[in-house]
């Protein structure tokens, strides 16, 4: 493998687990885009921006996983809100599950 292709790699990894990152936030309660994009900045490795967040928010909502609202906020225009849907709740769980199931295969390889 060459330097490149790891870092492709890394790249796809993180945009494939992106959105249930995300699912996995808004568990917690509903959230406005800005919100999500400075939470997942407060872990190395998700670092992300808006261009690339709002667009898969997008995607989530067409997929019925996330529902939107706008609200008033204090400070500003008003914010829509990201809260998960049932869809969502089960495609997180889903997805938690295969995750823990393969990176402890993956951890098992790379401790040889």
């Amino acid at each position: 493998m060459d330097a490149g292709g790891e870092n492709n790699l890394m790249t796809q990894l993180r945009r494939g687990m992106l959105p249930y990152c995300v699912l996995a936030l808004l568990r917690d309660g509903e959230r406005y885009g800005v919100e999500i994009v400075r939470s997942l900045g407060t872990v190395e490795g998700m670092v992300t921006s808006e261009g690339t967040v709002y667009p898969m928010l997008g995607r989530l909502r067409r997929q019925g996983l996330v529902e939107t609202y706008w609200q008033e906020s204090p400070s500003g225009p008003p914010r829509r809100y990201y809260r998960i849907t049932a869809d969502g709740r089960r495609a997180v769980d889903t997805f938690a599950a295969e995750w823990r199931r393969v990176a402890g295969a993956v951890e098992h390889f790379l401790s040889l």
